[in-house]
């Protein structure tokens, strides 16, 4: 309520490592968010300079990329979470995603806890998922994803699975890039560029950091993070479902993670200009709680760029 101030801080930009968002948040909210001076502290916007945004890749591909290799334009990509999350074998994981994408989705995708537990390895599924994708596209004649997650307990796991999704020939893997970190997200995008593969971002653990009104971190700047550490998919709320979410707030954040120049506009929660300098875009996934009936209202929040996510409203 009361006492509340917005201060504006700039740093010189040689503090900061090249290409290494950890050293950037690192700097920026490593220290501060411990002072006893302070009763809270939101980080809402960050300016990032371009000379510091051309030391990133960013996202491995990118919308337009992404679009010519899926040979889908002019709308949105539809997706589903394969439910139930959890108890689910191999093999009949692999046939709900057989299902979903011969019916006609674009993707499926693993859910964000699916990682590599007892009753479901991660190479089992990730064998059965490749068949079914091969099996839908061999009989609709249209290019399919599943999103296999490589998240793991340690960065060498994550990429001995992302390599294993690549030489199943998949077209895209995933990663909880706030639990899995900064670094270990970096590295895998470094490598799904180097190799076609395409990358979608979950955002797991983001409310504990973006939640709080008077505390943490906005979204959009771990939306901005991400889209310099890199990612072609990101999470970004729905505006209509069963999570939290505002909606010219979200649209703001939106354009920050596709648009090249985004204007100033304190209304959306955007607080300085941003040039990306051609960095490329990221595919916003408007997901959580939805179902068919938002459709119209998500096509035109969202537009054309975007990925629809359905989970239990549909499975």
């Amino acid at each position: 309520c009361c006492n509340q101030y917005i201060c504006y801080v700039a740093y010189p930009l040689d503090l900061f490592e090249e290409g290494s968002v950890t050293n950037m948040f690192t700097s920026i909210v490593g220290n501060v968010f411990g002072f006893k001076a302070l009763r809270a502290l939101r980080l809402e916007d960050l300016r990032i300079p371009t000379a510091y945004t051309k030391t990133f890749q960013g996202p491995p591909h990118g919308i337009q990329v992404e679009r010519d290799k899926l040979n889908k334009y002019g709308r949105p990509l539809l997706g589903c979470t394969i439910k139930p999350k959890l108890g689910l074998s191999a093999k009949n994981y692999g046939r709900a995603v057989y299902e979903c994408l011969r019916g006609g989705l674009d993707f499926t995708k693993d859910d964000e806890n699916v990682n590599s537990q007892p009753f479901m390895r991660w190479r089992d599924r990730f064998l059965f998922c490749a068949e079914a994708l091969f099996k839908a596209q061999a009989e609709t004649g249209e290019i399919k994803g599943h999103y296999l997650n490589a998240t793991a307990g340690t960065c060498e796991e994550m990429m001995k699975r992302a390599v294993f999704a690549r030489e199943l020939g998949a077209p895209i893997v995933m990663h909880d890039y706030l639990t899995g970190g900064f670094t270990a997200n970096t590295s895998l995008a470094h490598y799904c560029r180097d190799n076609g593969l395409l990358l979608h971002i979950h955002r797991a653990m983001h409310a504990v950091i973006d939640r709080q009104k008077n505390h943490g971190m906005h979204f959009r700047v771990l939306a901005k993070a991400l889209r310099m550490s890199g990612g072609d998919h990101i999470h970004a709320g729905t505006v209509v479902g069963k999570l939290e979410g505002e909606r010219d707030i979200t649209l703001g954040f939106v354009d920050l993670l596709r648009d090249d120049f985004i204007e100033k506009d304190r209304s959306r929660g955007i607080y300085f200009t941003q040039d990306w300098v051609s960095l490329p875009g990221v595919l916003p996934v408007a997901s959580g709680g939805i179902h068919v009936w938002h459709m119209p209202a998500l096509t035109e929040i969202f537009g054309d760029d975007s990925v629809l996510q359905f989970g239990g409203g549909t499975l």
